[in-house]
């Protein structure tokens, strides 16, 4: 799409405008989500959906109807800023849950994006310029060849145009708001009564919304703390893994193929759909929330000092099969050669190393979201927790991978001693993700329960 615009002069500057384009929507769905989570507190949850979802509809069509870069830029960016409500979504699964099945329904969450994300990568390659792409079906439409963008667009749109019908007619209000007192009035000459309050309604009513400031205890600040630091490191991962699979043994990756590297990644989106879809909740009725996301930060941590030493192993089998590279490797002849055996062995430990990423990724996550939404003192204060939480997240999302591809590409060049070979990044994560381990024990039991539940049950 990039590509297509008047801005790109030569092909090398692709890399730069799309990253651009896709920075621009992170960075603006980060900026608003604290406080779409903060008016879903004030005017409750319905509303603040349906407009992320209409807004959404109409700027998505629009991003479709690019002709542009500026055009491209504006209307991405304003798709950023309603898609960044979807915050509010972890507050009504919250709300409409309870004890015995929040941990199920908090794990579909996850599940769904990561569904969304392949889907709709899916369905923009095979949608992309339908007209040269399918000249039988769509050539004769003049407005595709136009925008050569607008199908995929339009397609995806269908999926939040269901949502926004079924919220319409379907979705009701899950945010219980206490009924303001009634406030006697003074006597018509202005004097008070012994009924009168001394604090006007509107004083009472700030009175009743603390800043978010004052509500960040020790334990609070940890929860959010521990949730940054995991959101680094998947973002960090997320762009790692594909680099290092894909950069040659000489350098310190795996020289594989795109077909390898999409086989890998693969096998890990069966392994969470599962987890996610039967495991977690099992998982979470045995150990509890807090100790859930111990142990996946524990499970992740010697997974990232251990991944790249494979390497090693990849270039041993290029050696021993006269130096060509993985991803041109040809079949063994012979399976039980000694050379082959190494080759099936760098795959098992590969594939078990993601593995225990992965769960280690959805039981920390997955834990984490129930623990955000556990530790909001009330349902009115629930809404911006999480939008706090979606707004670290994003920022995490842009940072992990400028940080990840600039620590893999300075070391690869400079080729120093460990750590600081083409182990560096791997590393960091690892540290960083002790360091969220360790702060993770810091946080009290008291964060398995649902503070906002017990809000709404004391005032019943």
């Amino acid at each position: 799409m990039v590509e297509s615009f008047d801005i790109v002069k030569q092909p090398e500057d692709v890399p730069f405008y799309a990253g651009l384009l896709l920075t621009s929507y992170s960075f603006c769905q980060a900026i608003p989500s604290m406080y779409w989570g903060a008016l879903s507190d004030r005017i409750g949850r319905r509303p603040v959906l349906l407009i992320g979802l209409a807004g959404d509809l109409a700027t998505f069509v629009l991003f479709g109807l690019s002709k542009s870069y500026t055009w491209a830029i504006i209307t991405r960016s304003l798709n950023g800023v309603f898609a960044s409500n979807s915050a509010v979504v972890k507050s009504v699964v919250a709300e409409i849950a309870d004890d015995t099945n929040r941990p199920r329904m908090m794990a579909l969450l996850p599940l769904m994006w990561n569904v969304g994300v392949v889907a709709g990568a899916a369905v923009g390659g095979l949608l992309a310029d339908p007209a040269n792409q399918y000249p039988s079906i769509f050539g004769r439409f003049e407005i595709l060849r136009t925008f050569p963008y607008l199908l995929p667009c339009l397609a995806g749109s269908v999926t939040t145009a269901i949502g926004l019908v079924t919220g319409l007619l379907k979705l009701k209000e899950t945010l219980v708001i206490e009924p303001a007192t009634s406030i006697p009035e003074a006597q018509e000459d202005g004097t008070a009564t012994e009924s009168t309050p001394l604090v006007a309604q509107r004083n009472a009513e700030q009175a009743k919304r603390p800043s978010f400031l004052s509500l960040m205890t020790p334990t609070r600040k940890l929860v959010l703390g521990t949730n940054v630091l995991l959101w680094l490191v998947i973002s960090m991962h997320h762009n790692l893994y594909s680099m290092f699979a894909a950069t040659p043994s000489s350098s310190g990756g795996l020289g594989f193929s795109p077909r390898n590297i999409g086989t890998s990644l693969a096998f890990t989106s069966i392994a969470v759909l599962i987890l996610q879809l039967k495991g977690y909740q099992a998982i979470n009725a045995k150990f509890g929330t807090l100790k859930c996301c111990q142990i996946g930060l524990q499970l992740m941590t010697p997974v990232f000092f251990a991944i790249p030493f494979l390497s090693l192993l990849s270039s041993h089998i290029e050696h021993a099969y006269g130096g060509v590279t993985l991803s041109s490797l040809p079949a063994p002849e012979n399976w039980l050669s000694f050379a082959a055996l190494e080759y099936c062995a760098l795959w098992l430990l590969l594939l078990v190393f993601l593995l225990t990423r992965t769960v280690g990724d959805a039981l920390s996550g997955t834990s984490l979201n129930l623990l955000v939404a556990n530790i909001a003192p009330s349902a009115t204060t629930l809404g911006v927790f999480n939008g706090v939480q979606q707004l670290c997240t994003t920022f995490m999302r842009i940072i992990g991978p400028v940080l990840s591809g600039t620590l893999w590409g300075w070391s690869i060049k400079h080729n120093l001693a460990y750590p600081f070979n083409s182990h560096l990044a791997w590393v960091v994560c690892g540290l960083v993700t002790a360091t969220a381990w360790r702060l993770s024990l810091k946080l009290p039991d008291s964060v398995n329960i649902y503070l906002p539940g017990q809000s709404q049950r004391n005032r019943r």
